[in-house]
């Protein structure tokens, strides 16, 4: 982290979050991430089969997932979900006025929003919002614009990684939003990522998809995937370095540095799951393929049972052997082996013997472990959640209200 600033410290980006009065609390609402000029860009959009209208505004601009792009509006407090028509005109709309204000064509301007189903934009306030947003465009104000997406987030999350690629100082920096409805579906949140490395668009594309997969997709807070889900990274190529390519020889520095970026942001936004006390990381080893790690490892961590042991200090290890059994993936007890934290609580077809007091005070802490190696092969994954408190339940019950 430089300071308060965090999206815009690679090249080549300016940033801006206004109050224009969607949110009934008065707080941050809307922003614009631009870029100084045509940037590489890439998404990844929710598999949720009943989308926003922002999602579609996107993906019919980026067809293929990735191309060239100037900007990304974003709105919170209503998700422009379930409107019909209105929804994709009022969509169109925010990617228009925001180019009208940048100087470029509405197909250059992303849009994503997030908040209530149902509700239609305000878009009066939509359109003076914009306005002001494209005004105050600049590099001081990542804080506010990385707070006018955020909904029942807790705290700002943001991830900054920087590293020499062909002889030049690459930065990757981004930022997300996302406490609930977090489940894996290739996006899991709104989060714009920044670079100033030169990328080419399907390149970039390629790398996005792959870092995804074991970070932000790697996420679960209540099993539940939402409709506007968008990951969207730009590449301003300000740093100056060769353009790299799919087969460059550098994209792995590229993609490692990525990597390193969307782990953080996975982390920060598992940990302030809505309600959660503690971030609980599912590892599972030695699974027949890494697919089925992956199924092994989300059933543990999609568990409300094991959810709540946890925040209730329980070491109640019959709860993971429950999850990982009820899985498609294939489980041998007499060959399974589980831990918390550093201790082992089943080996081999039965329980073992441990300090429970002792147990419960590590599942006191910030961070929780759990390891599950079902020794049937190489496969392996860790899923990232968080424990589930009664603060999620009264969050949850007042949310639309």
């Amino acid at each position: 982290m430089i300071g308060a600033r965090h999206i815009t410290v690679p090249k080549g980006f300016r940033a801006a979050g206004v109050k224009c009065g969607i949110k009934p609390s008065g707080k941050e609402d809307l922003a614009i991430f631009a870029a100084d000029d045509d940037a590489s860009a890439a998404i990844m959009t929710t598999q949720n089969q009943f989308v926003g209208a922002p999602v579609v505004w996107c993906r019919k601009i980026l067809p293929a997932g990735y191309g060239k792009a100037r900007a990304m509006v974003i709105n919170s407090g209503v998700a422009n979900v379930a409107n019909g028509k209105r929804g994709l005109k009022d969509a169109e709309t925010m990617a228009r006025e925001t180019a009208g204000c940048l100087g470029c064509e509405p197909q250059k301007v992303l849009v994503a929003s997030t908040g209530v189903i149902g509700h239609h934009l305000p878009m009066a306030k939509i359109r003076r919002g914009i306005a002001a947003a494209a005004k105050r465009l600049g590099t001081r104000n990542d804080g506010e614009a990385l707070r006018a997406i955020m909904t029942t987030d807790t705290r700002e999350k943001s991830a900054l990684v920087q590293g020499r690629i062909g002889g030049k100082l690459v930065t990757i920096s981004g930022i997300v939003k996302g406490a609930g409805m977090i489940a894996p579906s290739m996006a899991t949140m709104l989060c714009v990522i920044t670079t100033d490395a030169a990328v080419r668009p399907a390149a970039l594309h390629k790398v996005l998809r792959s870092g995804v997969d074991r970070t932000l997709n790697a996420v679960t807070v209540d099993s539940d995937t939402s409709t506007s889900d968008t990951v969207a990274i730009f590449a301003s190529g300000a740093a100056g370095n060769v353009p790299l390519a799919t087969r460059s020889k550098e994209i792995g520095k590229f993609a490692s540095a990525l990597h390193e970026v969307l782990a953080q942001l996975a982390r920060a936004m598992a940990a302030d799951g809505e309600g959660a006390t503690k971030l609980i990381e599912v590892h599972v080893r030695g699974a027949r393929s890494d697919a089925e790690a992956r199924t092994a490892s989300m059933s543990v961590a999609n568990s409300p049972l094991l959810k709540c042991a946890v925040h209730g200090c329980d070491p109640n290890w019959g709860r993971i052997v429950m999850a990982l059994g009820k899985s498609a993936a294939k489980i041998d007890p007499e060959k399974l082996k589980v831990k918390i934290g550093e201790t082992t609580v089943f080996s081999l077809g039965r329980p073992r013997s441990f300090d429970a007091k002792k147990l419960s005070r590590y599942l006191g802490q910030k961070e929780v472990s759990i390891t599950c190696n079902l020794n049937l092969g190489e496969g392996e994954y860790t899923a990232l959640t968080c424990d589930l408190s009664r603060e999620y339940v009264a969050i949850n019950a007042d949310y639309h209200t």
